[in-house]
Formats: C-alpha cells, structure tokens, sequence
C-alpha cells in the first residue's frame, strides 16, 4: 500500500474525453499492476504452502493418492483465486463499469438496480468501495483503503467522473452518493489528512468484526448532510 500516513495516494488517470468518437476508458485499478502481482504472488505461495501441509499430513495417513487429492482441494482453488487477482481489471466507459478477470463483467451505472457503499475489513485495512448490481451481475469498485492513518483512494478525474454518472441518475441515493465523492474531492483539494476525509470517516462508521458490510442509504445520506 502507498501513501504517507495522513497523506494518502491516488491512483488513477488524469484528461479529458474527447469532443467526439467512442467513450474514454478511464482506469479505474486502486493499486497499481506491481502492487497487484506481489500480493498475487503471496496468495500463490500461501496456497502452495497451505495445499502442502494438508497434502502431506492426509498423504501420511491416506497414502500418495489421497495426500494428492486433499492438496489439489486446497491449493487450486486459491491458485486460481491469485491469477484472478493477477488479471483483475476496472475500467469505466461512459455509464458503463467493466472488470475483467477470468471473463468480463459490466454494469451500466445509469442503469443498475441498486447502488450501495460496501466497507470490508481484512486484517485492519479497511476498504470503502461502490456496489453495483444491475443486469444480474455485480461488481464492487473499490474508492478507497485505509490502514491506520494512511491508505490508498482513486485519482480525482476518476472520481470527479464517477460523481458526474452518479448525478446524472437523478434519484436521491445516487446524488447522495455523489455528493460524497465531491466531498472527497474538496477534502484532498485541501489536502486534509486521511482521518479528515469522507470516504475514510464514512468508512469508519462501519461496526467492526464483519467482513463486509453495506451501509444503510439513510445512514449515508445522514453523514452527507453533515459534511461541510
């Protein structure tokens, strides 16, 4: 993870579409690719290492067979789960948010069902990420992550142009929700420390001891209103 405590880094591309042709495709990666393939290869090491142990002790037990059947269990399923990891990719173009991973998955945000904010926690960084569901997919765009004072968040062009399809919808939640990436904007424009900034406040309203959770839209709203 990058960026000072208090001064957290931004990811992201900066421009402005073209007057005409086809929409900008406008990154929308929280980490960079190095970061990325690292923590790729630690989930491959761990699993080799995880899909060992179990294989070895069943093997002792069970023999050659079933040590290599109980190892094959636990290690391709999390192998798998670091090249995903290693290919994951975001992008927006327009409305439409994309991620690539093994496949393709899109969601129109101007269209999508429901639009929800999503915390996660994993072993003290939390995450603060945009859920969209629409079309019977779903795909969470992660804002930004916190650890301690520092922490991570998208660039400002992708986060201005996210708050502009937001507002385009109309519907209250969604300007809410676009009220909050403004917000975050101003704030990094101030260059206000982590703990003062929206998404990492909003963030830690979450209870902690769950792994994700959605925030309720009127608890959102609530904290909206408040923001300066």
């Amino acid at each position: 993870m990058t960026g000072a405590a208090g001064a957290p880094g931004s990811s992201g591309s900066s421009g402005a579409p073209g007057p005409s042709g086809p929409p900008e495709r406008i990154p929308l990666d929280l980490l960079d690719p190095a970061t990325v393939r690292k923590r790729s290869r630690m989930v491959a090491v761990g699993a080799l290492i995880v899909a060992g142990a179990f294989g070895g002790l069943v093997g002792l037990l069970g023999g050659q067979t079933a040590g290599l059947v109980t190892a094959a269990i636990f290690g391709v399923p999390l192998l798998l789960l670091a090249v995903s990891e290693a290919r994951r990719r975001v992008w927006l173009e327009g409305s439409v948010l994309s991620v690539r991973a093994y496949g393709t998955r899109v969601v129109d945000l101007k269209t999508a069902d429901s639009l929800d904010v999503l915390v996660t926690d994993t072993r003290g960084t939390r995450t603060v990420g945009l859920f969209a569901r629409g079309g019977h997919k779903a795909i969470n765009l992660a804002l930004a992550l916190y650890a301690g004072t520092g922490g991570r968040e998208l660039g400002i062009y992708p986060l201005r142009t996210l708050a502009d399809v937001l507002a385009s919808r109309g519907d209250a939640q969604s300007l809410a929700l676009s009220e909050l990436l403004v917000a975050q904007l101003r704030a990094e424009a101030r260059g206000a420390a982590a703990a003062d900034r929206p998404l990492y406040r909003l963030g830690s309203l979450a209870p902690s001891g769950k792994l994700a959770q959605k925030l309720k839209p009127e608890a959102i709203s609530r904290f909206v209103a408040q923001l300066d």
